[in-house]
């Protein structure tokens, strides 16, 4: 059974940094695009970054290239998104997806599983 589990949100002031860790798990992750949607209260969901299964090529949305990076540990069945310099904009529940593909999309159709969301929260 897959499962892709979210840590690592929480509240912080404008301008800090948080790591989100999406552990998957029953899937062969090193097949897998991984990547990093937000939801915020009354919004479609968005994309926010994106990884090739070898780690080789990256994807980000205008709104936070330059303060985020994903990254993955493939020995660890992990995938990271470093937040830094975060704005109260970026509030919203962060989901970790998984795509069979070796190649990054940003539409949440073509991702085949999902975790649980962790909530980040921004304050001015």
């Amino acid at each position: 059974q897959v499962q892709l589990v979210e840590s690592g949100g929480g509240l912080v002031q404008a301008g800090g940094s948080l790591r989100l860790s999406c552990a998957a798990s029953g899937l062969s992750f090193t097949f897998y695009t991984m990547g990093w949607f937000r939801q915020a209260p009354e919004k479609e969901r968005e994309f926010v970054a994106g990884i090739t299964s070898s780690g080789g090529s990256t994807y980000y949305a205008t709104s936070v290239k330059g303060r985020f990076t994903i990254s993955r540990d493939n020995a660890k069945n992990t995938v990271y998104l470093q937040m830094n310099s975060l704005k109260p904009e970026d509030t919203a529940v962060y989901y970790c997806a998984a795509r069979p593909s070796i190649s990054v999309v940003p539409t949440t159709d073509d991702y085949d599983f999902w975790g649980q969301g962790t909530q980040v929260t921004v304050s001015s």
